[in-house]
């Protein structure tokens, strides 16, 4: 049976104007749930590996429980959620296209999660029966004491023998509470096996420099080779680093593909050209949570990366943060597929 992976984060309540409108161009909103650590979770369940969330809510609330129920429709253990003070966050996201970018409004102060600290969390239950722990650099930019008790999560999981694995998703809004991510993020990926990133995540997280402009829309994969180089020799207990390679031509174009260095080979994925984005929010997790269950199931890293670097590209045609794709539907994009035709 394949390792129960564990996800630790915060989940929030996404609004979002319907379809490509601006915020309240229409006196409404469509009402879903995200964040980067739930997505990964339901992905890796759609997929059909076991997969466990942990987080903390805010008791006798109906939308929390609501949000629980999400997790069962789609399969997630959420049994170890922990209730607690505070409240449950918002985000508001408004779909950009063509020229014009999407924009992400967080209402998260507060939240019972950057509320937390140490000792909210029973590791040892949350980890019961799990092989895998997954992290991200969003809780630790939420407070001091989010920051904290991350470090205590993955302390539990070293200590534990999973593997554990970290996608940096560097947020510049939310590290507001007096330490920047390079003060924090560093110390905590040293105890990570599986890193994930972009080129700006490791320049803003861990300091690394690349010789690459983020926003160029470009693609060298040498340069991205050497930035591969640069973590693994920095952070020598990573077993690999994955590296997602975006070009941004416009908020409706994107091309899409990965590279990965496992420390005796670098490896690059199939390149997709996404048009039409639907939504790009959650696509990197979607690819996180595609990695995951690459390296869990599939024969080689190679496999892993083409599959983590489809399910990505397919979550952009998917409204919401959650990654609706089948295992299936991913491996035939994988052997070739994309086409669009209807499958009758």
């Amino acid at each position: 049976m394949p390792s129960l992976v564990v996800t630790f984060g915060e989940i929030m309540l996404r609004l979002s104007p319907p379809g490509f409108e601006r915020f309240l161009q229409s006196p409404q909103f469509v009402a879903t749930f995200g964040g980067g650590e739930a997505n990964v979770a339901v992905a890796l369940a759609s997929f059909g590996n076991p997969a466990r969330y942990v987080t903390l809510l805010p008791p006798a609330n109906p939308i929390a429980d609501a949000f629980l129920g999400e997790l069962r429709r789609f399969g997630v253990d959420e049994t170890k959620v922990v209730r607690g003070k505070g409240r449950l966050g918002v985000y508001f996201v408004e779909n950009g296209a063509n020229q014009r970018p999407s924009k992400v409004v967080y209402d998260r102060e507060n939240s019972a999660i950057a509320l937390a600290k140490p000792r909210d969390i029973d590791w040892r239950k949350a980890f019961e029966a799990a092989g895998w722990f997954h992290i991200t650099g969003i809780t630790p930019a939420l407070s001091q004491s989010a920051a904290d008790l991350s470090m205590e999560g993955l302390q539990a999981a070293r200590a534990g023998g999973l593997t554990v694995s970290c996608d940096l998703n560097f947020r510049k809004n939310l590290w507001t509470y007096g330490k920047s991510a390079k003060e924090v993020m560093p110390d905590l990926f040293r105890l990570v096996d599986v890193g994930i990133a972009n080129e700006e995540d490791c320049q803003a997280a861990l300091g690394i420099q690349a010789a690459m402009d983020v926003h160029s829309g470009q693609i060298d994969p040498a340069q991205y080779r050497a930035l591969a180089e640069r973590v693994l020799d920095a952070f020598p207990n990573l077993t690999m680093l994955a590296i997602t390679l975006r070009e941004s031509k416009s908020a409706s174009h994107n091309g899409w593909s990965a590279c990965l260095h496992n420390r005796s080979e670098f490896l690059l994925s199939r390149h997709y050209e996404i048009t039409h984005i639907v939504d790009r929010v959650g696509g990197g997790d979607s690819f996180a949570g595609g990695l995951i269950f690459g390296l869990l199931n599939l024969p080689t890293h190679q496999d892993a990366l083409e599959f983590a670097v489809a399910a990505s590209c397919l979550k952009h045609s998917i409204l919401g943060d959650f990654n609706r794709c089948t295992r299936d539907e991913v491996e035939q994009l994988v052997r070739g597929g994309g086409s669009g035709r209807v499958q009758r």
